[in-house]
């Protein structure tokens, strides 16, 4: 076995233990604060203490970016853009401490903590440089003594809230943007994983963000709605962006319709992957890999249900159950892991259920199906990567999001019949398909419903391409050209007397 890989931070001061409001790190607001423990996933060993934030600290943060909000959207876009880059670069210059402290509070392999803080880097680079191309537009007139204009001006205060998974990528995602456009941010990472996003939003402070520019408070499960239903009800608020369940998503819609504001909402997926018979099956099997394994299957785009056509069936499943049974499962201090263990035990509790309820209605095991007990590690949440055969549409693993490392595999005999399987749930997020047949490669890639697709690819993610789904899968994108757009409104001017 290789030696373990040290998870100690070279700045230990990255390991932030307050929240962050008006340039200030503060303990709780409450009249009686409390702490929440953030534990490593791989021992359930305590890492730190944040505050348990309530109301008092959501609306705190809210004073604080409203007081702020004015002298931050008057402040030119190139100097926005500066503080902004100096943020990627300091992001970059910490990316070894950084990824480890994904990799212990998340569990991922390190490996991908380090990939992670690239990624999460590149989102910050891309606004830098697209906070100076915001422009507005003068129109044609239909009448001679008018001049039409528009304006592209930031929405306000801005409210974030990110999940646990990519606890780097997420919060970088949204809060580059709403920095770039001018908007002013309040935000609320995910109970799991909040140091990772303190130790960024510390760096955000060293490059030069304006005190209440960027304000962040830490809070429980059970009491992250005494933080959150401040934000809904505020009027200052303008805009949520949100990354987590359709259950959640639905909940802010509703909530925030007494104040109409601006929603993005990146919800829940359950992605197909289709292997047709004229696919290069090697290439598929990798791409599967890709896209499944990432993360240990706990990523909103991983392939949910996997449809392979009946003539190549059995020579896929194959391959891929060999690469599948080969993975490491360990925790990130191993730097021979390939898949870490899951968030947390109901994380594992739910992937064995989908497990046994698929096999209770006839799937069949052809590798993994059981957690891996560890001696080093008798709290933690690990699960065989697995593969199933003879999945069916009523099964829980083909109508849920099964967020882990399970490959459920159903036959199918015409495009046609994938194609309104693929289709026939409610979400639309992500989609998957291989096929060397190029008119086949636009009619499927047309038919799916869902807001991102790859096409001979299980790689879709890059800080260019527009992320976001249809259906139940929420609205909106992140990143890309139209990443700044819901963080803005257009404001139209029309002058007149000049004929």
């Amino acid at each position: 076995m290789n030696s373990p890989i040290s998870l100690n931070l070279t700045r230990a001061d990255l390991i932030v233990s307050h929240n962050f409001i008006a340039g200030n790190w503060q303990p709780s607001l409450e009249t009686n604060p409390s702490t929440l423990a953030v534990t490593d996933p791989s021992d359930a060993s305590l890492i730190a203490q944040v505050p348990d934030s309530g109301a008092a600290d959501a609306l705190a943060a809210i004073d604080a970016a409203q007081h702020a909000f004015s002298d931050w959207k008057a402040t030119p876009a190139k100097e926005r853009a500066n503080v902004i880059r100096r943020w990627n670069d300091l992001i970059l210059a910490h990316k070894e401490d950084l990824g480890k402290l994904i990799s212990r509070e998340q569990g991922k392999p390190l490996a991908e903590g380090h990939g992670e803080v690239i990624y999460a880097a590149s989102y910050v680079q891309w606004f830098a440089e697209q906070a100076t191309r915001a422009n507005g537009e003068i129109m044609l007139t239909p009448d001679r003594s008018k001049r039409l204009m528009a304006i592209r001006e930031p929405v306000g205060v801005v409210a974030v809230i990110t999940p646990w998974n990519f606890p780097a990528a997420m919060i970088t995602r949204k809060i580059a943007p709403a920095l770039a456009a001018g908007c002013t941010v309040v935000a609320k990472p995910a109970e799991d994983t909040p140091l990772t996003a303190l130790a960024l939003v510390k760096l955000a402070q060293e490059a030069g963000v304006p005190p209440g520019v960027l304000n962040i408070v830490t809070t429980s499960r059970e009491r992250a709605a005494q933080v959150v239903d401040v934000w809904l009800a505020d009027t200052r608020v303008r805009k949520i962006s949100f990354t987590g369940s359709t259950p959640v998503g639905k909940h802010l819609a509703k909530a925030s319709a007494p104040t109409l504001k601006k929603l993005s909402l990146e919800l829940g997926g359950n992605a197909p992957f289709i292997v047709f018979e004229d696919a290069d099956i090697d290439a598929a099997v990798e791409g599967l890999m890709v896209a499944k394994f990432r993360n240990g299957g706990q990523t909103c785009v991983c392939p949910n249900r996997v449809y392979v056509q009946t003539q190549v069936h059995d020579a896929f499943v194959k391959k891929l159950a060999a690469r599948v049974a080969a993975l490491k499962v360990g925790p990130a201090r191993d730097p021979s892991s390939q898949i870490g263990p899951m968030i947390n035990p109901r994380a594992v509790e739910k992937i064995e259920r989908h497990v046994q309820d698929a096999v209770s209605k006839g799937a069949q095991v052809v590798t993994g199906g059981h957690r891996i007990e560890r001696d080093d590690a008798p709290l933690a949440a690990y699960f065989a990567p697995t593969v199933l055969t003879e999945a069916t549409p009523d099964m829980a693993c083909s109508c849920e999001e099964t967020f882990g490392p399970v490959v459920p595999v159903t036959r199918f005999d015409t495009e046609a019949q994938v194609i309104a399987q693929a289709n026939g749930t409610p979400f639309g997020l992500a989609a998957y398909f291989y096929s060397q047949n190029p008119a086949r490669i636009w009619r499927v890639m047309e038919a799916l419903e869902c807001g991102i697709v790859g096409i001979n690819e299980g790689a879709l993610a890059a800080e260019a391409a527009p992320f976001g789904g249809v259906k139940e899968s929420g609205y909106g994108r992140e990143g890309s050209v139209h990443g700044l757009d819901d963080y803005q409104h257009i404001k139209y001017f029309c002058q007149g007397g000049l004929g």
